[in-house]
């Protein structure tokens, strides 16, 4: 599967962004979907993700302010970004997997990756 990512851009602390991502050439209803930052100077971590089933995992520095969602239809999935805080700044990457919940976390799970998208946090 093949997937593109959108929606990254500058924007003050505190506002909002919903980034999409997506995906073409696959049975988007097979995979989990993730979504995975890298800031300057920092390894890529793990964000969010949604499985098959739209069970739905965080990482605890997102947790109540980033919501992740699926449109099966659209072959999309989304991040809805509130409250955002410098250090939120980073390039996001969507990524495709066949694990389970308990696999999102791991980037060496994700066989299918999105070329990312940057968003700035800044005044």
């Amino acid at each position: 599967v093949q997937l593109q990512a959108s929606g990254g851009g500058l924007v003050h602390p505190g506002g909002s962004l919903r980034l999409s991502c997506a995906a073409s050439g696959g049975t988007f209803t097979n995979y989990a979907m993730g979504w995975f930052r890298q800031a300057p100077g920092k390894e890529r971590e793990f964000v969010a993700g949604v499985t098959r089933s739209t069970s739905t995992l965080y990482a605890d520095s997102v947790k109540g302010r980033f919501t992740i969602s699926r449109d099966n239809a659209k072959k999309t999935v989304y991040l809805q970004m509130n409250s955002l805080k410098p250090e939120d700044t980073a390039v996001y990457f969507c990524a495709a997997s066949r694990v389970v919940l308990s696999g999102l976390r791991t980037s060496d799970n994700y066989n299918s990756w999105g070329q990312g998208t940057l968003v700035t946090v800044s005044s």
